[in-house]
């Protein structure tokens, strides 16, 4: 395994990174907390800087960077705003499928979208049917050189954006998981309609919708994969999403810490600063090492997707670990900001409402150790 230790490309991708967040981002996103919408001017200029292709390969246009280096740029992201990154990793999420199992014209299509600052949306949420994928109602039946799709998506990220949606329905439903499949279903396809937007909690700055489809007329050849693999490439995807969203935590976690350093060395009581004190102090220092093991939790997990050796367990345990720790530096910031922490006027009552869904999304910190266990027990 490797020491994490980063070249001088991922300090210069570091840098960039952390710039665009501390000159695009942060100015903005009191205002489009309020608004709870992705601020989509500033989310085609991070296309402009190649943030919504790092994963591509070149010859589709995309920078083909490793995981390592994607988390060093998605931190900083998070960092700056993890709605404003969910935003981007909504349509690396809907990528991944392709990629992992599209036809060279399919990943063509995508690319172009995505990497031209397009959005797209991962449709496998169903009102019924959250972290149980096997109890999916949404259907593709097959008549001819087409499929036909019915069936209503919830909590879609970039759903009212999105020019296409990775969409898993049932092409056999006597066969459970194993009739499970996956289609590339373009936004403009007839019957295709967007919900209204939900008033989130946390992370404002992303959009997420209910995605209906009535009727959905699509070409065979949108088909992922086979018919059948729609689980698997779900599963597959999710493996690589939970690294993601273990950066984006961390990246709360820094934010948190960041926020609270800043605010004890400033903060004067009892005639000197806060930061003076060892409570304070002591504080801090768990936060650090908190986001410190996080890290490395999700390097190593980045570094196993590098060498193709993608480990669950290990994308599991930094997504829990991360989701977890990311609640707890935010509920001590707020601790270490006191009442003011309290208030909307300063910026860490937002992280904790920030932090709470990664406790959530992408299989609940439940389903993780169920994941855990279950790679440690094998039964």
């Amino acid at each position: 395994m490797g020491c994490f230790v980063l070249t001088d490309e991922q300090l210069g991708f570091k840098e960039m990174a952390h710039d665009f967040a501390v000159k695009e981002i942060r100015p903005i996103i009191k205002e489009w907390d309020q608004i709870g919408d992705t601020p989509l001017e500033l989310y085609k200029k991070a296309a402009e800087l190649g943030f919504t292709g790092i994963g591509w390969p070149e010859e589709l246009g995309g920078m083909n960077l490793s995981k390592i280096t994607q988390n060093v740029i998605l931190e900083e992201i998070a960092w700056g705003d993890a709605g404003f990154w969910d935003a981007l990793i909504g349509s690396t999420l809907s990528s991944n499928p392709i990629l992992l199992a599209g036809t060279e014209k399919q990943k063509k299509y995508a690319a172009e979208i995505v990497i031209g600052g397009g959005m797209a949306g991962f449709a496998l949420t169903e009102p019924n049917a959250g972290s149980d994928v096997a109890s999916i109602t949404t259907s593709a039946v097959k008549k001819s050189d087409e499929y036909i799709i019915n069936g209503a998506k919830c909590f879609i990220t970039n759903g009212p954006h999105a020019q296409y949606y990775v969409v898993f329905a049932k092409t056999d439903k006597s066969q459970g998981v194993k009739g499970i499949s996956a289609f590339l279903v373009e936004r403009d396809r007839e019957g295709v309609s967007v919900g209204k937007h939900e008033d989130k909690m946390g992370i404002r700055l992303a959009t997420a919708s209910d995605v209906v489809f009535q009727d959905v007329r699509i070409p065979a050849e949108n088909l992922l994969g086979k018919e059948g693999q729609g689980f698997k490439i779900a599963m597959q995807t999710l493996d690589i999403g939970r690294i993601d969203c273990a950066i984006g935590a961390i990246g709360i976690c820094q934010s948190a810490l960041d926020y609270s350093v800043e605010y004890a060395k400033a903060r004067v009581t009892f005639g000197k600063p806060i930061a003076k004190f060892q409570a304070i102090q002591f504080m801090l220092a768990d936060m650090e090492v908190r986001t410190q093991a996080a890290r490395s939790l999700a390097y190593q997990a980045a570094e196993l997707f590098d060498a193709g050796k993608t480990d669950p367990k290990v994308c599991a345990c930094a997504k829990l670990f991360a989701s977890e720790v990311a609640v707890k530096n935010a509920l001590d910031a707020v601790q270490i900001y006191s009442g003011y922490g309290y208030s909307r006027e300063y910026p860490v009552e937002k992280l904790v409402r920030d932090a709470k869904i990664f406790e959530i999304f992408e299989g609940t910190s439940e389903i993780q150790r169920i994941v855990i266990s279950g790679n440690i027990l094998r039964y």
